[in-house]
This record gives C-alpha cells, sequence and structure tokens, in this order.
C-alpha cells in the first residue's frame, strides 16, 4: 500500500491512525498542501480530487476519502474492529464520526480557508474566528451525545473505533487555533485517552517526517 499524505492534513491523520490500529504498514508519499502540490498533474493523476488522503491499494486500484480509506481497512483487516456489532450501534458510532467528517471538517478545509482569504478578502483573524465557530457548534453537539455514554473509556466503548479515528483529529485541529477544551470535558478525557495509545501517538502531525 501507499499512502499520500501530509503531516497537517486531519483527513489524512485519520487514515494513519486506523493503519496503526490494524498494525499496517503504508510507504508514504508526501503531498505538500500549501504549496499547492495536491493541485499539480502528478498528484492530479492519482488523485482528480486533489484532496488528501489517498490510499494505493495494488492492481491499480486508488481509494480516496478518509471515510471510505477506513472502512475498506475495516472489511480488509476486521481485526481489531473499529465499529461494534450491532447494528444500531455501529449507527451509532458512524454518527459521530460523520458530524465531524461531513459537517464540521469541509468548512474548515485549506480550501474553503483559501477561498475565504483570496477570493472574498476575509482577514486572517477572522478567517480563524470562522474555524473555531464552526468547532464550537460542532463540538457543542458531539459532546452532548457522547455524554450518553459517559461512563465509557472512548467514544463507544472499551476500544478506539471510527468515531475516535475521527475525533482526535479534530482536537488537533482545535487546539491550533487554541481553543480550550474545558467546555468540553467527554472530548478531553477520549482525546487523552486516545493519545496515551502507542497507534494515536505515533499518528500525530507533529511526529510525521514531513513535520515543519
Amino acid at each position: 500500500m501507499i499512502l499520500h499524505d501530509y503531516f497537517r492534513s486531519s483527513a489524512a491523520y485519520r487514515v494513519r491512525i486506523a493503519l496503526n490500529l490494524k498494525g499496517l504498514q503504508a510507504d508514504r508519499r508526501y503531498v505538500h498542501l500549501r504549496r499547492g502540490e495536491q493541485r499539480a498533474a502528478p498528484y492530479l493523476a492519482v488523485n482528480p480530487q486533489g484532496l488528501l488522503p489517498a490510499l494505493e491499494v495494488g492492481g491499480g486500484r486508488t481509494l480516496t476519502q478518509s471515510l471510505a480509506i477506513v472502512e475498506y481497512l475495516e472489511e480488509k483487516h476486521p481485526n481489531p474492529p473499529l465499529l461494534p456489532p450491532g447494528a444500531e450501534d455501529r449507527a451509532w458510532v458512524r454518527a459521530i464520526a460523520l458530524a465531524i467528517a461531513c459537517d464540521i471538517h469541509p468548512l474548515n478545509n485549506l480550501r474553503v480557508l483559501q477561498y475565504l482569504g483570496r477570493e472574498l478578502n476575509v482577514e486572517e483573524a477572522r478567517r480563524d474566528d470562522w474555524y473555531r465557530h464552526w468547532i464550537r457548534v460542532g463540538f457543542e453537539a458531539i459532546e452532548s451525545q457522547l455524554m450518553q455514554r459517559a461512563a465509557d473509556r472512548f467514544c463507544f466503548g472499551e476500544a478506539p473505533t471510527l468515531a475516535d479515528v475521527c475525533l482526535v483529529p479534530q482536537v488537533a485541529n482545535s487546539q491550533r487555533l487554541k481553543m480550550p477544551l474545558a467546555p468540553y470535558p467527554r472530548i478531553g478525557a477520549i482525546n487523552d485517552a486516545c493519545l496515551a495509545l502507542p497507534a494515536f501517538a505515533a499518528a500525530r502531525p507533529e511526529v510525521q517526517p514531513d513535520a515543519e
């Protein structure tokens, strides 16, 4: 497998965590988002969307979209599981993951922030306010959902799931913007529990080979 990656991409961070949890190794190809390498012809030949991550899995197949990649890994390598066995519980875990991947992250993606700056002339401080606003909106709802299972160590139960794979990178994004986690004690506790595991710690942006 070949993972096309960038240390600060939270979507790629999710895939790094999932690979680590599954005990899988992937060769790495680094695509520098802030230099625009994702829009250059070599990478567009890999992923025409020009987004990270992308995972080449052999046989001429390349997978895109982080949640699709993680679910592929779950299907190909079911142990340890990232989804619980019951249909309702699996839907609950997916809902947390999707609240992050579909509702928070797209509004704060680099290309959105760049459009706000370059095309709409929104100054950096106001872009940061935008970023924080959508994290707060999302975290308030997710915190309430997580409180339904307040006795659990992770988002669901005593082992990480797809929800945790998505939550930790989003918390990292919030910390880059110096957002306090005190209003979200469940999110903070789950983040700490996850980062205590080697699979999460080794996936952190600051310890990646391309970190800067």
